[in-house]
């Protein structure tokens, strides 16, 4: 089950390298990895050459650190894709940890974006791992640096309507007005018109943007930072979509691969409605004008 390997809480980075590598092993350097927004990253070099990737916090952070950790892990318990192989988690009163395997990256292998689909499209057909979550996931997590809410339901509009929408609008509701609240109230009470359920839960990266695909050790692509729950798959495919995206010959072949259907599309922006209602709440007022303008296309 997932999360088995978090039941050992280490107190320190060096009883953590002696646990796993042996008593003999020290980390010799560091070297600060840029790039997150919530955590600080580096990548640590033992004495005989082995690299690690680790990230790090306050301690008050451990929890984000965890439910990352226990996602990855959900990810990796499918056999599908990539992850980086989760080490230990640690806390202690100066701050929390997560150890990962270091992903070197490296050149990518022939057909890099059709198999990235392909392996993506395996993971969300992929056994369910806790047939009694149903729709959520067996706790709740973080999206960015805000709780998300997974509660499981049996029904995914109600979860994506319950758990997605309504806590961000709720939590957003200060930088509208009553027409857009209006808006808002139509679009939780008259969901089932735009959404559809699947035929069965899939597992999700949940917060799939391009910056949250890497590529591995293997030349594949991995994923990282999840924020994992079962859901629709099109809600991890909308994701990729909203920052940058992938090229064509990524979607061509989840076409092929993941059975999309061809009303995708007119479902795309209320699944991002979530991501940019959690950006506006995190990030302000500079979010506003793209979710106005999804209420107002559904609303």
């Amino acid at each position: 089950m997932a999360g088995d390997m978090m039941r050992k809480i280490y107190s320190s980075l060096d009883e953590a390298v002696r646990d796993i590598y042996g008593m003999e092993r020290t980390v010799a350097r560091r070297r600060r990895i840029a790039g997150g927004d919530i955590n600080e990253a580096c990548a640590l070099v033992l004495d005989d050459g082995t690299t690690l990737f680790m990230k790090y916090n306050s301690p008050d952070a451990f929890s984000n650190l965890e439910a990352e950790a226990i996602g990855l892990e959900e990810i990796a318990s499918t056999r599908t894709i990539g992850t980086a192989k989760l080490l230990s988690l640690g806390k202690n009163r100066n701050c929390s940890f997560l150890l990962l395997e270091f992903i070197a990256g490296g050149p990518r292998i022939e057909g890099y974006w059709e198999t990235f689909a392909n392996e993506l499209a395996s993971m969300h057909r992929s056994p369910v791992s806790h047939a009694e979550v149903g729709y959520g996931f067996f706790m709740d997590n973080f999206i960015g640096m805000r709780r998300q809410i997974n509660t499981p339901h049996d029904k995914w509009i109600p979860f994506f309507r319950d758990c997605r929408l309504k806590p961000q609008f709720e939590a957003a509701t200060d930088y509208f007005g009553q027409s857009e609240r209006r808006k808002m109230e139509y679009l939780l009470s008259h969901l089932d018109l735009y959404l559809v359920e699947p035929d069965r839960p899939s597992l999700l990266h949940g917060d799939l943007w391009a910056g949250n695909h890497i590529t591995g050790n293997d030349g594949k692509g991995w994923l990282i930072d999840p924020a994992a729950y079962y859901g629709h798959p099109e809600a991890d495919l909308a994701m990729t979509e909203l920052f940058g995206g992938f090229p064509d010959s990524f979607y061509e072949a989840y076409r092929r691969y993941g059975n999309q259907n061809p009303e995708y599309k007119d479902r795309r922006d209320i699944y991002n409605l979530y991501q940019l209602l959690n950006h506006l709440n995190m990030f302000g007022s500079g979010y506003y004008s793209a979710v106005r303008s999804i209420l107002r296309r559904y609303a």
